[in-house]
């Protein structure tokens, strides 16, 4: 993965998930997928949030190009790529020319007028990822699950 440092890794056997070793890839996203997804089972009482209390709509301003150049700059050029493969350091070039700043703000100016967030903002992709300073990576709890989600919607969001 050329986002992350450089690191030799350890010599990985399989990993052991239910007392058996995962050979087969199937086997292999089973584990790893109940490890980091267990809680997309568990069943959930809606009704607890029936004692949230409402709070009254807020209002949204517009976006300013001061304040999206101001929140881009804060944002660090050596973290992953989200799913679009652009890097903070690649929003940076694009906003020096004017008609691209002018476009992302319009962008999120339209989603914020609409009230809509675009499907492709909501897309994520999972990668696992050795954990450092394992003795052995038998388990599925050696790895660490990254959440790579669009870049310019990071930038929105911010």
């Amino acid at each position: 993965m050329n986002w992350v440092r450089k690191q030799k890794l350890p010599a990985i056997e399989a990993i052991q998930y239910e007392g058996c070793s995962c050979i087969e890839l199937k086997d292999l996203w089973n584990a790893l997928h109940n490890s980091f997804n267990s809680a997309q089972i568990r069943e959930i009482d809606i009704h607890a949030l029936d004692d949230i209390p409402s709070k009254p709509m807020e209002e949204w301003n517009s976006f300013a190009k001061q304040e999206l150049i101001d929140v881009i700059k804060k944002c660090n050029n050596l973290s992953a790529p989200g799913l679009d493969k652009l890097t903070w350091s690649h929003i940076k070039l694009i906003i020096k020319d004017e008609d691209c700043i002018a476009k992302l703000i319009d962008i999120a100016n339209a989603c914020i007028e609409l009230g809509y967030w675009p499907s492709h903002f909501k897309s994520s992709t999972m990668v696992i990822i050795p954990k450092s300073n394992k003795s052995i990576y038998d388990l599925p709890k050696s790895y660490c699950p990254i959440v790579l989600l669009n870049t310019i919607r990071k930038l929105f969001k911010k």
